[in-house]
């Protein structure tokens, strides 16, 4: 996470000389910002005077004036703002402070005016992958647009991204399925590159449970408690009923609505929540797990709080149980929907059960539905005999109507011979 910057502030000076003997700058008080330096006057060591003081005042008021133009407007202010006022709402600050770290080490110390399209794609070339650098790149026009909604500036470029990657259809098979949820369950702690006797996958294996039979996201999962608590989902297990959303949570794009759970996993979950856990040091008495359930507080806990994230180990069980790096925590609700729709389920209800809308449902996942254009595949050819024997009795209904009328309405070969030989006889 990068350090947060401290702003303009003044600061102490003393004498310092060029190389070639000259004075660069006599003793005195500056305006640091960041990696600029500006005089602020002279005065005592300790203690700035009103002549410094009003400089600073004045610094600060200029760099935030309304209606600033792009060229006098250094990136590192519109990221700092940025991480100040709109990053801690997140839901999880940490990373987008990480990648507007990375913003900053290319982009730090030049203005908005110099952002174009070569800019953008030389930052998107030095990524290790274009997928990271569209997500890095994400972050930065967002802090842009706030910064030109807010006032400060009176343009904002345009930010150029990377293509945006296809779609993921990797979806895990019933064996598939079963083969990573016994690995994590199996997974066992190594010490000095020998495994020991203590199980630490377990956890995991629960995540998957709840994830692969709910279609839920890792972090609602991972943050979701047995009862009611501020600021997290929670599991009603008396009703059955999944809150994936926090109550008075922000509603996103990612909706996160309530889902009812399957009868095998609410059986799951409520023998976690009054089952002790196995603990293999409680002899020694060391252990913060003795006298925890299972699920104590939260339905997927690692020493007794709610697991933060499950990348690490879940690349473990991913490679204990042979499957390839294009498998990974979120496929697990690709594998949801995959087999809803398998199964045949109702597109509304399944959308429900997911979040997300029908027409998502049916374009992204549609065709593993059994009826999957079933009766389209179905009536074509008849569609085709049906619009024959239509241009079949139009034809003669035509031709009876035209002949009631005395003749066709355009000759025909027939009808050219006979005026042919009407007007030789």
């Amino acid at each position: 996470m990068p350090r947060a910057s401290k702003g303009p502030r003044l600061v102490w000076r003393g004498e310092s000389w060029k190389k070639d003997g000259t004075l660069r700058n006599k003793a005195g008080w500056f305006i640091r910002d960041r990696t600029t330096f500006i005089s602020a006057g002279s005065g005592e060591k300790g203690h700035p005077g009103p002549e410094a003081e009003k400089a600073l005042a004045v610094y600060i008021a200029s760099k935030y004036h309304r209606a600033r133009g792009a060229e006098d407007v250094l990136i590192a202010d519109v990221v700092s703002v940025y991480l100040r006022e709109v990053a801690p709402k997140h839901a999880a600050p940490e990373e987008t402070a990480a990648r507007l770290d990375n913003i900053l080490d290319f982009f730090g110390e030049k203005t908005l005016a110099a952002i174009n399209g070569k800019l953008c794609r030389d930052y998107a070339a030095s990524c290790p992958t274009e997928a990271v650098a569209r997500r890095q790149l994400e972050d930065f026009r967002a802090a842009v647009n706030y910064y030109r909604r807010e006032g400060y500036t009176t343009a904002a470029p345009t930010i150029v991204l990377p293509d945006k990657p296809g779609a993921r259809e990797r979806w895990l098979t019933r064996s598939e399925a079963a083969a990573l949820i016994w690995a994590a369950w199996r997974m066992k702690q190594k010490w000095k590159g020998q495994e020991s006797g203590r199980r630490t996958g377990r956890h995991l294996a629960r995540f998957m449970l709840v994830a692969l039979y709910t279609g839920t996201r890792s972090a609602a999962v991972c943050g979701a408690a047995v009862r009611p608590t501020k600021g997290r989902g929670y599991v009603d297990l008396d009703r059955g009923i999944f809150y994936r959303r926090a109550d008075g949570a922000k509603k996103t794009k990612k909706r996160q609505p309530p889902v009812r759970l399957p009868d095998r996993l609410l059986a799951h979950l409520r023998r976690w929540a009054c089952t002790d856990l196995d603990i293999r040091t409680k002899a020694r008495g060391k252990s913060a797990n003795i006298g925890r359930k299972i699920s104590q507080d939260f339905v997927v806990e690692w020493n007794g709080k709610p697991v933060v994230s499950v990348k690490k180990s879940f690349r473990r069980a991913r490679e204990a149980a042979g499957l390839g790096p294009d498998v990974t925590s979120h496929t697990l609700r690709h594998t949801a929907a995959t087999w809803l729709m398998r199964a045949g389920a109702d597109m509304w209800q399944a959308a429900g059960f997911l979040g997300i809308t029908v027409d998502v449902l049916i374009d992204t996942y549609g065709h593993h539905h059994p009826d999957f254009q079933a009766d389209a595949a179905e009536k074509i050819a008849k569609k085709q005999v049906a619009a024959e024997a239509t241009k079949s009795v139009s034809g003669q209904m035509t031709m009876k109507h035209e002949l009631g009328r005395g003749g066709p309405m355009f000759p025909t070969q027939s009808s050219k011979g006979n005026a042919i030989i009407a007007k030789q006889a």
